[in-house]
């Protein structure tokens, strides 16, 4: 009996250890998620606050860069240096395709088929070290006609992402939606203070001012994470366990 007890209670112990493990919550992907060093600039990625909505022993490591398209996400090493340090019950947040559209900028355009198979290629390789990935949408620009009327320039990406997803049965925040939705709400004029707009000598770092209708702003960044934590609560999401 003290033997059979004393197996219990190291289970018990080995059970406690195993639930108290830290989680860690990579992520991955363009500008608008990254982590910005330039505090005195405006431009925040939204993944920059994540962390504020995580519950205890959750890590958010955000390895999100400026300019990075799937494709020099993988070529640059960025996603080996992701995958080395995944563990089992890890998550991979994963959001593409601004950069990966832009045929103009042939140093980071990555075409249709390569896009998915590098999105595939994220998911699998997740799974394969144990972590769950949740693949998102690219979020959207601010962008209205003379009318005032909302459009989008991502063309077929977000549905690419999304087409992966029911593929590869994997967890999808539609952020090309849920960010449109906001900047619609906002509209035209509204929507201005969410994004980088500044004017000519407002800030030392930006004399000439500037206009930028890609980058969200700290007011911006906050809705976007806000909204990444309230669809992945409202999907029950398996990463929602951890988010609050």
């Amino acid at each position: 009996m003290k033997k059979i007890l004393g197996l219990i209670a190291a289970s018990m112990l080995l059970f406690g250890f195993i639930s108290s493990k830290p989680i860690t919550i990579y992520m991955i992907g363009d500008s608008t998620m990254a982590d910005k060093q330039d505090k005195v600039f405006p431009e925040r990625g939204w993944g920059m606050f994540l962390q504020q909505h995580c519950k205890k022993n959750v890590i958010v490591q955000n390895y999100a860069m400026n300019g990075r398209s799937t494709r020099t996400f993988i070529s640059e090493g960025r996603w080996q240096a992701v995958l080395d340090k995944l563990q089992p019950g890890d998550f991979v947040v994963i959001q593409f395709g601004h950069n990966d559209q832009s045929k103009e900028k042939v140093d980071r355009y990555t075409a249709p088929d390569d896009f998915k198979a590098n999105m595939r290629r994220f998911v699998l390789e997740a799974r394969a070290k144990g972590a769950t990935p949740i693949l998102c949408t690219p979020v959207v620009r601010r962008r209205f006609n003379d009318k005032g009327e909302f459009y989008d320039v991502h063309g077929e990406y977000p549905d690419l992402t999304r087409s992966v997803a029911k593929e590869t049965s994997t967890e999808l925040v539609d952020m090309h939606k849920l960010s449109e939705a906001i900047v619609r709400e906002h509209g035209a004029e509204g929507s201005v203070k969410m994004f980088v707009h500044l004017k000519p000598g407002e800030l030392a770092c930006a004399p000439e001012g500037k206009i930028d209708d890609t980058h969200f702003n700290e007011y911006g960044a906050n809705l976007i994470a806000n909204q990444f934590v309230k669809n992945s609560i409202e999907q029950k999401l398996s990463i929602s366990k951890f988010l609050k």
